[in-house]
């Protein structure tokens, strides 16, 4: 047998669950696919009941029935959820331990360079989803973590890979595991609140334009109302918001302990206090009366755009204090 080395059986894992979430997006994908036609049934028949027996076309309440979450959907498309989300789990445990593996073949947290970023936030993503899903109905959702989670896996094991290689000396500090790792996990919720975001908006432009719930087109039937995203989108970042605050103060600290000062206007400083006040922007416009709530969401997806950028192009880029891409 082969001796790998454990980078290799790292890589091996990140390949096999690049695989195995692939095919949990189609599975999640299907399910979004067959469901919807039983949605419309199931709201579309007490409307015709209702106007047949001359009670016009709601219930007295004024709205029309609504199903529930199960009962409608057909056996095929709760297989194909179920599918789904055993794979989603699969590939998750896959990725954390390729994780696992490089960091014992580096002896070290795997944070040293953007590749090791890109699997551990990938991660963490999945992480935060697979445990959110374990408290409420997050199927609807599926495709559009593991979508994401895809691309940031693809990107990093062809694009940003680095072999496994000793720290630079002014990485080699307990601050490694502190700030780059809560920096990791908040850009993982960030990840979920942009899909939330661009999902709301996507939800709200049809309700207005074809008359709410009913009019809706496609998969998005089965999605919560634009109200209800635009809620999750909120909760998300509330959560993600304090902990970008964390890693921009644990930051500073580290600065001062490496370089003598908690500021010194590097590019990746920089980037992250504008990532910081774009997020407090939009909680702002969030919390303020007047403020519509797309707009508000517009500045959270803007705050996300910072976020890509300073990963993708200030490391790459930029030559700063912070230029340890590995590329």
């Amino acid at each position: 047998m082969t001796d790998l080395t454990l980078a290799q059986l790292s890589n091996l894992s990140v390949y096999s669950a690049m695989a195995v979430l692939t095919l949990a997006m189609l599975a999640h994908g299907l399910y979004l696919a067959r469901v919807v036609p039983a949605r419309e049934a199931a709201v579309e028949a007490p409307e015709r009941e209702l106007v047949a027996a001359g009670g016009g076309s709601a219930p007295a309440g004024g709205a029309p029935a609504v199903p529930s979450e199960k009962a409608d959907e057909p056996a095929g498309a709760r297989k194909a959820a179920g599918i789904g989300h055993s794979l989603t789990v699969l590939g998750t445990l896959l990725v954390v331990a390729g994780v696992v593996l490089r960091a014992l073949e580096v002896h070290r947290w795997p944070l040293g360079n953007m590749y090791e970023f890109a699997i551990v936030g990938a991660m963490f993503t999945l992480l935060a989803y697979v445990a959110w899903s374990t408290r409420r109905d997050l199927r609807w959702l599926g495709v559009f973590v593991t979508g994401p989670v895809l691309l940031v896996l693809g990107a990093a094991i062809t694009v940003w890979y680095t072999d496994a290689s000793e720290l630079m000396p002014s990485l080699r500090s307990v601050w490694l595991a502190i700030h780059v790792t809560v920096a990791t996990m908040s850009v993982a919720v960030f990840t979920i609140g942009a899909s939330l975001g661009i999902l709301y908006l996507i939800q709200d432009r049809l309700e207005a334009r074809e008359g709410g719930a009913t009019g809706r087109a496609a998969f998005m039937r089965r999605l919560p109302s634009a109200k209800g995203l635009e809620r999750l989108t909120y909760a998300t970042h509330i959560v993600a918001f304090p902990m970008w605050t964390f890693t921009v103060i644990a930051g500073a600290i580290w600065a001062r302990q490496a370089w003598g000062s908690y500021w010194n206007w590097d590019p990746k400083e920089v980037w992250s206090f504008v990532i910081w006040t774009v997020y407090a922007a939009y909680l702002h416009a969030r919390a303020t009366t007047g403020w519509k709530r797309q707009n508000a969401v517009w500045i959270s997806l803007a705050g996300f755009v910072c976020v890509l950028l300073n990963f993708a192009v200030v490391n790459v880029f930029f030559v700063g204090q912070h230029s340890y891409s590995g590329m």
